[in-house]
């Protein structure tokens, strides 16, 4: 981790704009701590990937709450390419001012050089992916460039530096641990599965019924029957363990598997498109 943030850190002197990938669910909980400080000297644009999974409303939200703060917010989804177009379009925007004062001094023709940035499963490289097109080429090594970085140039006037490895964040707190644990930027494999698909669904209880009562064929009889009951989301989890099959012989509830469904039905946007995180939370 520490040798990728020096890398960054030293990268950046080449670099005209830098793009975060966060995830649009979680627009704060997913950017790095690190990133604002290294990047305070640069022209920025917060990708918000994955916004097919998002509330629609709530990413608008957040659009008009970075620009608040002089910072370009595009939504994207990786998987078909949504967002893609604009975020050229923005690139060159940004650098207008810039390209301009580079003529008058006779550099004609800048290119405008960018990196991107992102924590772990956010999409950054499907994002990449789809920024590299079939036309990209590979422009080659650079001055003051290490032979292991390479530049792809995605545009006519764009070249992209894709640097090897990302950083982690750190976890200021258990919220963003959870938000992180909710989407599965952090790995299922170091979690303990049960634990986080009952606090997600303690939260879904709270902030989500009717797509809970939707997703999972619920009433409103049963479910506002249990509600008040001080075991109501071990009870709520009973039913849609029962509902989904997480039954083990003997009639038990399989709890694990019960939370993976839950877990992957979040994941999937098959519960609805839900952001954890929205404007008018933020502390």
């Amino acid at each position: 981790m520490l040798k990728t943030k020096k890398q960054i850190i030293e990268d950046i002197k080449l670099i005209d704009i830098v793009l975060e990938i966060c995830d649009a669910r979680i627009p704060i909980a997913s950017q790095n701590p690190d990133i604002k400080e290294i990047t305070k000297n640069k022209h920025k644009i917060i990708i918000l990937n994955k916004c097919d999974l998002a509330d629609e409303k709530e990413t608008a939200k957040w659009i008009a709450e970075f620009k608040k703060q002089g910072i370009y917010a595009i939504p994207t989804d990786s998987n078909n390419g949504k967002g893609i177009k604009e975020c050229l379009q923005t690139i060159n925007k940004i650098m207008e001012d810039d390209i301009k004062k580079a003529a008058l001094k006779g550099r004609v023709n800048k290119n405008i050089r960018i990196m991107i940035v992102g924590i772990p499963n956010v999409g950054k490289s499907s994002f990449i992916n789809r920024m590299i097109n079939k036309k990209s080429a590979i422009v080659g090594n650079r001055p003051g460039v290490t032979k292991q970085k390479q530049w792809v140039r995605i545009s006519s006037n764009i070249e992209l530096l894709d640097t090897p490895g990302v950083l982690w964040p750190r976890f200021e707190n258990e919220d963003i641990a959870l938000k992180l644990a909710y989407t599965g930027t952090i790995k299922d494999e170091i979690l303990e599965r049960t634990n986080i698909g009952y606090a997600l669904l303690e939260y879904l209880i709270k902030n989500h019924k009717d797509k809970l009562i939707t997703r999972y064929k619920l009433t409103e009889q049963e479910f506002n029957s249990i509600i008040d009951k001080s075991d109501a989301t071990l009870e709520i989890m009973n039913l849609i363990a029962k509902k989904r099959g997480a039954i083990v012989s003997g009639g038990e509830i399989d709890y694990e598997k019960a939370a993976i469904i839950l877990l992957n039905d979040f994941r999937t946007a098959k519960i609805g498109r839900i952001t954890l995180e929205k404007v008018n939370e933020r502390g």
